[in-house]
């Protein structure tokens, strides 16, 4: 970790920032006052906590969405306090952002085995995108409260005992039931834009195992029993093909096909993406993917453990196509689905695992709410506890069974929503495969060109490419 001033500087950009944004709009009654406080207010509570509270995790996340919407803000009030105005106002906001990309840098700690960044503006732009998302979760992602909270606590503890006894933390794969093979999907022809696609579709069949808590919520979630998936596929040949996992929030064919297209389009392959449960057409909140990440620990063992039995049933009906070769690919959860599959399903010629969550329990504790985890350890249930119980959905509970040479992982350096500790971690158990970290955040990863190439050469090794 960097050394720690007791007052940082760069929260004095975010405290200027609030203070220009209510400095002006107190020139123009009180209805501008009003409208500045989402901005203004933001950015100075933000920039008094990181002054006075350093590394708080939602400080900086609470800084980078006060920057983004000075930024968006700045247009209008150009109509309202003058172009100038307008032009600092939004300015202040862009400093705010590169300011609460910089704070993370700052007081993120060095991990052993992880390259160490080097601060700047370009890390500092790259690092803040991810605080803006992050920032905007704080809404959306959070335990449940009150009397869901108690029941949250009694399904741990009574799955924790389930789980044991059937043998089901010891030897995590023998949760996994060898789903039935999937013969006759409905497939029907779509577009995105330009592109045209098959829109693959199917009953899952899914369901946990009888006595498991939680498992009558999960099969009322009736949307998710649908599973989904696109595909692009070349009509000339047995062509290998590759299983493309989407990251939390995706899910849509508008995004799913412009990030893994290049598979198909240039490197010739066939592509598969299936739509993780609770994503896209199946999800069963207000935004894609609500349910998986939330908190009820039940429903996302159920949710990834469903993500593994929805993929290897389409990975048999693609071998019934003729598939000489199929690989996998996933990103952040998908990479976490992906590397999971790498220990599940056998003979596949590639896995590659990009920024991919290796704890789902690490990842809880290290972005939910304070007060509600701290009622949870009061209850006993502790981050530990409930690795433990998630180990038949975590990668680091089984053997990768891909070779070698066909695996692959990428990470950022100053990852803020997967941590580079997880991508380590998974590097280490993998037995240090191919492993490129790149000087950036969560969502940065493309800027980076030796992370294509890498994945090109993860391919070309597993002979799905030539």
């Amino acid at each position: 970790m960097y050394e720690q001033r007791r007052f940082p500087r760069l929260a004095w950009v975010s405290i200027a920032a609030g203070v220009l944004w209510f400095w002006i709009a107190a020139d123009h009654g009180l209805l501008t006052i009003v409208l500045t406080l989402p901005a203004g207010g933001l950015l100075l509570a933000a920039g008094i906590a990181h002054l006075l509270w350093p590394g708080d995790v939602r400080i900086t996340q609470t800084m980078a969405l006060g920057g983004l919407l000075a930024v968006l803000g700045g247009l209008p009030m150009m109509f309202v306090a003058g172009a100038a105005s307008g032009l600092a106002l939004a300015a202040a906001g862009a400093a705010s952002l590169l300011a609460a990309g910089g704070a993370a840098v700052y007081v993120e700690p060095w991990l052993p085995g992880v390259p160490k960044p080097s601060p700047g503006l370009g890390l500092a732009a790259r690092v803040a995108a991810d605080e803006v998302v992050l920032g905007l979760e704080q809404f959306s992602v959070g335990l449940p409260i009150g009397h869901d909270l108690q029941r949250l606590v009694g399904e741990i503890l009574e799955a924790r005992s389930l789980f044991s006894e059937r043998g089901w933390i010891g030897a995590p794969t023998t949760y996994h039931t060898p789903p039935p093979v999937l013969t006759k999907p409905q497939i029907r022809s779509a577009h995105s834009g330009r592109i045209a696609f098959e829109h693959l579709s199917y009953a899952s069949e899914y369901a946990p195992h009888p006595d498991e808590p939680g498992r009558e919520r999960w099969l009322g979630y009736r949307p998710n029993r649908t599973a989904h998936a696109w595909v692009l596929r070349h009509r000339d040949g047995d062509r290998p093909w590759l299983v493309c996992s989407n990251g939390y929030r995706s899910g849509n064919p508008g995004l799913d096909l412009r990030l893994f297209g290049y598979y198909h389009e240039t490197l010739g392959l066939n592509v598969l993406m299936p739509v993780l449960p609770l994503h896209g057409p199946r999800r069963v909140g207000r935004l894609s993917g609500d349910g998986f990440l939330g908190g009820e620990v039940l429903d996302s063992i159920h949710a990834e453990a469903q993500a593994i039995w929805d993929l290897r049933r389409v990975i048999s009906w693609i071998r019934a196509e003729g598939a000489p070769r199929v690989g996998a690919l996933g990103l952040s959860l998908g990479g976490l689905t992906t590397a999971l599959l790498a220990g599940i399903e056998s003979g596949l010629a590639s896995a590659v695992a990009g920024i991919p969550i290796a704890d789902l329990a690490r990842i809880f504790w290290r972005h939910g709410p304070k007060l509600q985890l701290a009622y949870l350890a009061h209850s006993k249930i502790d981050e530990a506890l409930v690795s433990t119980l998630m180990r038949p959905v975590s990668p680091l509970a089984v053997l990768p069974l891909v070779p070698q040479s066909g695996r692959m992982l990428f990470g950022g350096i100053s990852d803020r929503l997967v941590p580079p500790d997880h991508v380590r971690d998974l590097s280490a158990h993998w037995e240090h495969p191919r492993t490129v970290w790149y000087a950036g955040g969560h969502l940065s990863f493309w800027l980076d060109p030796r992370v294509q190439a890498g994945i090109d050469a993860t391919l070309l090794d597993g002979q799905l490419t030539r």
